[in-house]
């Protein structure tokens, strides 16, 4: 007689659930462990936004200073690029061809945090200089 899995098991199957059927918490402590074990989509998620909070963070540096021009924008995508490069190569330590190679992770999240970049930096200099 074969046994059937329910529902709930079928539902996420990328997660890992508890016993009592809880998902299991994100463990801050794996962010910065060369050895934990990764997949796909947990990479890219982390990777996508720490881009994100970066590109805030940058808009809103950016636009309070003041700073305009091409040269402040290329910054941020170099800074934003080498960051999530560093994190994933020197930090994680992971081999880049398992998850789809550099530019693959190097385009997570990428796009998103140019708009999320530019809206902030507008808005904050818009806001607070005329």
């Amino acid at each position: 007689m074969k046994e059937r899995k329910s529902a709930k098991d079928n539902q996420h199957p990328q997660h890992h659930y508890h016993q009592n059927g809880h998902l299991s918490p994100f463990k801050l402590a794996k962010l910065f462990d060369p050895d934990a074990s990764w997949d796909k989509d947990q990479l890219g998620d982390v990777l996508h936004w720490t881009r994100q909070v970066m590109a805030l963070v940058c808009g809103l540096i950016w636009g309070a200073i003041p700073l305009v021009g091409g040269f402040w924008f290329m910054l941020f995508l170099v800074l934003s690029s080498g960051i999530i490069y560093g994190y994933y190569a020197l930090v994680l330590k992971i081999d880049e061809e398992d998850f789809g190679g550099h530019g693959a992770l190097l385009q997570e999240g990428l796009f998103a945090s140019i708009t999320l970049f530019v809206l902030a930096w507008t808005l904050v200099y818009s806001l607070s200089h005329f």
